[in-house]
């Protein structure tokens, strides 16, 4: 193609100059709308925290240290149940019991009882199966609406009491499940406000993927697909060095 006198200098400073602009764009949004496809909690655990301590845009936060966010963090995991499920290099399912003990806070309500004493906020389990101020079990509901009608949108549970919650200083992270049968296997779908990515978010996984798992089984499918959505996916300060360090060992073992 042939341009006349400068236009063609012209015409390829020009497309240069837009090329850059997209890349320092592209470098800046980097932090936003973020999708991880694993096939293990582990894999997809693990990718969310590299993700995040790589690609996270430094804010601050209301606890008064910095973080490392992602806005917009969407994890799929193929096999919820696939092997392995829990990743070795979480130091806090290390610690013994500390798995099994948090699965029962949320699914079996061993700390329902500080809540109503004033002592806690809340529990992931009150929230889900005695749902303030009337106790509504909403797991139950979801059981009883799948068994009706295996494809409803309609099967959900939500955490978030507006009278309690809106200038609590800890509200509730996860925001709402959804689940929904397709071909036989049963999806679930959880959206959280806000998460601790390297703290917080395997442990999180573990148990309400047991909670799905648990459906399932009530439901007399099997379970399909994890959907895990977190509005802000965020490494607290505290947490850098302990980040760098489980990235650094990552890498050695895998020769990077």
């Amino acid at each position: 193609m042939k341009f006349a006198g400068d236009h063609s200098n012209f015409f390829w400073v020009s497309m240069l100059s837009l090329k850059e602009d997209i890349g320092l764009r592209i470098r800046e949004l980097k932090h936003v709308g973020v999708l991880i496809r694993a096939r293990t909690i582990a894999e997809a655990w693990e990718k969310a925290v590299i993700k995040c301590w790589e690609d996270g845009s430094e804010t601050p936060t209301e606890y008064g240290e910095k973080s490392k966010e992602i806005l917009g963090l969407l994890v799929v995991v193929e096999e919820p149940f696939g092997e392995p499920r829990v990743h070795r290099g979480d130091i806090h399912t290390a610690i013994r019991n500390s798995l099994k003990k948090y699965i029962d806070e949320v699914l079996e309500g061993t700390l329902d009882k500080a809540v109503e004493e004033g002592k806690i906020h809340y529990t992931y389990h009150e929230r889900l199966f005695n749902y303030p101020p009337n106790g509504i079990n909403q797991i139950e509901y979801v059981i009883r609406k799948l068994e009706k009608v295996g494809f409803s949108r309609r099967a959900q549970a939500i955490t978030w009491v507006p009278e309690k919650d809106m200038w609590a200083d800890s509200p509730p992270c996860l925001q709402r499940i959804w689940l929904t049968v397709r071909g036989g296997k049963l999806t679930m779908h959880a959206m959280w406000r806000s998460r601790d990515i390297f703290r917080a978010m395997h442990m999180n996984m573990l148990a309400i993927t047991e909670l799905q798992r648990r459906v399932a089984e009530k439901l007399n499918v099997e379970v399909g697909a994890y959907v895990d959505f977190s509005n802000s996916a965020h490494i607290y300060e505290k947490s850098y060095g302990d980040v760098e360090r489980f990235i650094k060992v990552i890498r050695n073992r895998r020769g990077l």
